[in-house]
């Protein structure tokens, strides 16, 4: 009886043949991305200080824990997708070209835009920031009518701030403006 060495040939092939069965299986790692939120989600439900007296039948653990049930039976199902087979279909956007690299100027510019208004929503208010951050965000898109866009900022940042802070009392900051609406 003889007994065959291990070359080093066969090693690199299981550990392609790994690399490709990994890389086949893909989604998998979504399956454990949605497994680990839907963990985190249970556990902080379970362990949720509440009052003991509720008023009605759904209390304030229901939610979280049903979105937590849910998140692990999609883990499950779609790793028994995965396991059987199964593979996303690649992104096919009619205006979408998947050849072209990111634009990352945009990117960038709608970071540096979202993180400005969050650093002057509590000294400037929010029909400030909030008329910033839409008309930035209009500029980094690009739009450039200067004469429109600051205007449509304004007012929409305006609308929002006044159906959230006076229609449905959801205090926002209002900065300079606290005392005029």
């Amino acid at each position: 009886m003889t007994t065959r060495t291990e070359l080093p040939e066969d090693r690199e092939s299981t550990a392609g043949g790994r690399r490709s069965w990994l890389r086949e299986h893909s989604e998998l790692g979504v399956c454990a991305l949605l497994l680990a939120l839907g963990v985190l989600v249970l556990t902080d439900a379970l362990t949720m200080n509440v009052d003991i007296t509720q008023r009605g039948p759904v209390g304030p653990k229901t939610v979280p824990i049903v979105v937590g049930a849910g998140l692990l039976v999609i883990a499950a199902l779609l790793a028994v997708d995965v396991l059987r087979g199964g593979r996303g279909e690649a992104e096919g956007g009619e205006d979408v070209d998947l050849s072209e690299p990111a634009d990352w100027r945009t990117v960038l510019l709608l970071s540096g835009i979202f993180l400005g208004a969050a650093a002057l929503i509590e000294p400037a208010g929010f029909p400030v920031a909030g008329a910033l951050l839409f008309w930035g965000a209009a500029f980094a898109l690009g739009s450039r009518r200067v004469d429109r866009d600051p205007l449509i900022a304004a007012v929409l940042s305006l609308l929002t701030y006044v159906v959230f802070d006076k229609l449905l009392g959801v205090p926002l900051p209002g900065g300079p403006l606290m005392g005029v609406l």
